[in-house]
Parts: structure tokens; sequence; C-alpha cells
């Protein structure tokens, strides 16, 4: 299957690869292609610059979100949180129209030091704040801004190397949940969730559950900073 993933942050890195390894054709897309790849630096959340993910995967194209959303037959949505909504609403209708888009990203707000509240990606070590909350989630927003995709809340509720490589943790002993109103992009959600190793998948029904598994991320993000770590290995084990 042609798959896009928007979004060049680690929790993108670990689909993007996973897919490749399971034989999908893969297409990654970005704000811009050349801005990404010339970046030298880690990320806010120390994740190394793209350009060296990229090199050590030559085969996968790396284009516009416009450009990959249109190449892929599946989309998964890796676009920070707090501005996926403008950039998803950026690209061409025709290029979503119909197709199950999986969003995973949670609306989170950071106010940097000095500056107003804005809808910052947030830096490791900081509790954020969620916007939209409790009535609204940011999944129900991408489908409003989206009427012909097909919006599919999964992947949310861990860290995407568990959503990925569920077997490396408890050995696969474990559940992942999914949300959205139309039936068919859930099969195909967890069509790919069984793929990467997933055995037990339950379904929460309307994407309006996506406000329960985006203010999960809270307690997911707690968790963390009180360990010290992403959420993963030293809880899981």
């Amino acid at each position: 299957m042609k798959i896009a993933v928007l979004g060049t942050g680690a929790g993108a890195r670990c689909h993007t690869a996973r897919l490749a390894e399971l034989g999908h054709q893969v297409v990654v897309g970005t704000r811009d292609p050349q801005a990404t790849l010339a970046r030298r630096e880690p990320d806010m959340m120390g994740t190394p610059p793209y350009r060296d993910f990229h090199a050590a995967h030559p085969g996968l194209p790396l284009r516009t979100f416009a450009e990959a959303a249109d190449a892929g037959e599946l989309v998964i949505n890796g676009i920070d949180g707090a501005n996926a909504v403008t950039a998803l609403s950026a690209i061409p209708p025709d290029a979503l129209a119909g197709k199950t888009l999986i969003d995973y990203a949670v609306p989170y707000l950071y106010q940097q030091p000095g500056q107003v509240e804005r809808p910052w990606p947030t830096p490791w070590g900081v509790m954020p704040r969620l916007q939209p909350v409790d009535t609204d989630s940011l999944a129900e927003q991408i489908q409003r801004a989206l009427p012909d995709a097909k919006v599919v809340k999964a992947f949310v509720t861990q860290e995407q190397e568990t959503v990925t490589h569920p077997e490396e943790f408890a050995d696969g002993d474990h559940t992942t949940v999914v949300a959205g109103d139309h039936d068919d992009a859930k099969t195909a959600a967890g069509e790919l969730l069984r793929a990467y190793g997933w055995r037990d998948i339950l379904d929460l029904g309307p994407l309006a559950a996506a406000r329960g598994m985006e203010m999960y991320a809270h307690l997911h993000t707690a968790i963390g900073l009180a360990l010290g770590t992403r959420f993963g290995v030293k809880i899981i084990r």
C-alpha cells in the first residue's frame, strides 16, 4: 500500500521505518523539504536532525505535505498537534478526500518564557496544557476541517516506539484503542495495527471518544516526567 506519513519527528520516523520494513511504499511529508534537510541541530525534544534519518533511509521520498498526502492511499498524521489543523487545512481537499487519515497528535499549548501562550510544540520536560479539551478534541477539529477525509484517532495512548513494535514491551500483552465515525477507516487502522503486531485492539466508537484518548496523554506525560524518561521501556518492564 502507498502510505503517506506527514511529519518528520521521532514518532513519524517510527512509523516511516516500520512501514518500509513491512513492504509498504512510504512517502514522507514536511512543510518545506529543503529546510527540513538543511537543519543540523536536534529539535526541542532532542531528536537528531531529519537529515540523519534520511541518509539512513535513502529510498524514502521527502515531499511537501500536499504532495505526500496526494500520493498516499492512507495517510498518517504525525504533525505536531499545535499546528496540525492549520497544516492539514492547507492541503488541497482532493488530496485527502475519501482517504483514511490516522491521527495520533495531541493538541498541546506551550508558553515560551517571556512570550504569550501560543501553539508551540512542547519541549521535553514541560507539562503542557491541552486545547481543546473535554468538550472537543483535535481529531474532531481535523474532521470538521477535512469533511471529505475519514479521520481515525489511534496510536495516541502509547509512545510511537510501542505502537510500531508492541512485541518489544511486555511481550505485546497490552491493549491499544481506536475511535472514528467511519467503520471502513477504523478497519483500515486496525489492519495496520495488526501488521505492527497488535493482538488486542479496542474500538471506542465514534470520534468523540478521541477526547478521552487525547486527555490520557496528560497521564502519559506525567508518568514520563516523574521517571525522567519518555513513556516506554521503564514503565512497562
